[in-house]
């Protein structure tokens, strides 16, 4: 336990990483801010003071790592010519495999959440559709290359992808297909290189 009146450095994170975890093993209904912090290492009243309430902490831990997916994504393009199509897109795809579906589906069950993340996606905070457009990229890249087929429309691609990504993260649930090897076979049909 930190001790009190010490700045903890990037508390933010702490509490992300922290939230994460307790999702992890307890699932949604586990998700509290004695959890979290408890989790964390911190005082109780940590979590409130950086955030009003466990809604704007959860909207902001999904909009947060909706941010690092779409960050993640921008750089697949430099990766084009590299490795295979479907091994640079499942590393993208990157949301399915670490805890994004139980982000997602705490997100769900909490109102005020989808509304204030809908509010930062229209003030123009990364989201899929940044993600749509770095996948789209790519795959344009690849098509140049010869590794995507010419006749391709890359853009129905990518968002036939993007779509199911966000499709799989919303309706994942425990005991649930893995959503990462769902998503693999669709790229693998896809794009099949």
């Amino acid at each position: 336990m930190s001790p009190r009146g010490v700045a903890i450095p990037n508390v933010r994170e702490q509490l992300f990483t922290a939230a994460e975890r307790v999702l992890a093993r307890e699932g949604p209904s586990g998700l509290t801010n004695r959890a979290i912090t408890g989790e964390a290492g911190c005082a109780k009243g940590l979590l409130y003071n950086h955030f009003t309430d466990m809604d704007e902490f959860v909207a902001e831990l999904v909009i947060d790592r909706l941010r690092a997916a779409a960050e993640s994504a921008a750089e697949l393009p430099s990766r084009a010519g590299q490795s295979t199509v479907v091994e640079n897109l499942d590393a993208a795809l990157s949301m399915l495999a670490s805890s994004g579906p139980m982000i997602a589906g705490v997100a769900v069950t909490r109102p005020a959440v989808s509304t204030r993340v809908r509010n930062a996606l229209e003030r123009g905070s990364p989201g899929f559709a940044a993600i749509e457009e770095a996948f789209t990229a790519y795959l344009d890249a690849e098509q140049k290359l010869g590794r995507v087929a010419g006749d391709a429309d890359t853009g129905a691609l990518a968002l036939a992808i993007t779509g199911t990504m966000h499709h799989l993260l919303m309706t994942h649930w425990a005991g649930a297909p893995d959503p990462h090897s769902r998503m693999h076979q669709l790229v693998t049909t896809l794009v099949g290189t």
